[in-house]
């Protein structure tokens, strides 16, 4: 039986670091964790059309600070930064802390896990065939500098009676070299015929020894 274990968390310390950076008393802990899914939540509903690749907060005693990872910058932020001045009065108000959202470009979207995974997903939801869309991501991934490309998609498949799992794999993908730099992420798709679908996606980017690099 194959263990599958997550390839970011097996890496935090090493070339990988946590997306949430804070302290809190053992009380506080379950408050302020479900308050950052529940941030990760609304802004990645909010800039979902931007190309969200990862939300990072950070906190201080009377301030929280959300750094956002976009493919499109422009969309996220919305014309004059209206979209931005919303959600952090929005935010600040749940939170009664203040609240500041800090815009950074994703410049290789192409060999980002989360965007790959997450547009294959909305392709699937917009009925196209799911052989396709794992095509062209892995062709645009390997022609935009990843060493390695491997994507799994399991459901009903083009709504067969029988659940399954495509694996399309490019180049190589080191899983279990720590220092292989592994961007790795989920998305699942809601269909109305075939149920949920699920995507699993591993982009190798090269060898890295520190969080710095």
């Amino acid at each position: 039986m194959g263990r599958k274990v997550n390839a970011n968390a097996i890496r935090m310390g090493l070339n990988k670091t946590w997306d949430s950076v804070w302290y809190a008393r053992k009380a506080e802990y379950p408050k302020v964790f479900a308050e950052d899914m529940k941030i990760k939540g609304i802004v990645a509903k909010k800039m979902n059309d931007a190309g969200v690749d990862n939300i990072g907060i950070n906190r201080t005693l009377n301030k929280v600070e959300v750094e956002v990872h976009v493919a499109r910058p422009g969309v996220a932020i919305g014309r004059g930064g209206e979209g931005i001045d919303i959600l952090q009065k929005d935010l600040s108000r749940m939170t009664k802390k203040d609240v500041e959202i800090k815009i950074r470009e994703v410049k290789k979207a192409d060999i980002s896990a989360s965007i790959i995974a997450k547009s294959i997903a909305e392709g699937i939801q917009r009925r196209q065939p799911s052989k396709l869309l794992v095509a062209s991501a892995k062709e645009k991934a390997m022609m935009a500098g990843a060493k390695g490309i491997r994507i799994w998609v399991s459901g009903r498949i083009n709504n067969a009676s029988q659940a399954r799992t495509v694996k399309v794999n490019a180049g190589s993908v080191p899983a279990q070299t720590l220092k292989a730099d592994i961007d790795y992420a989920e998305a699942t798709a809601k269909t109305l015929d075939a149920g949920l679908m699920g995507i699993k996606v591993w982009v190798y980017k090269g060898d890295k020894t520190s969080i710095e690099e």
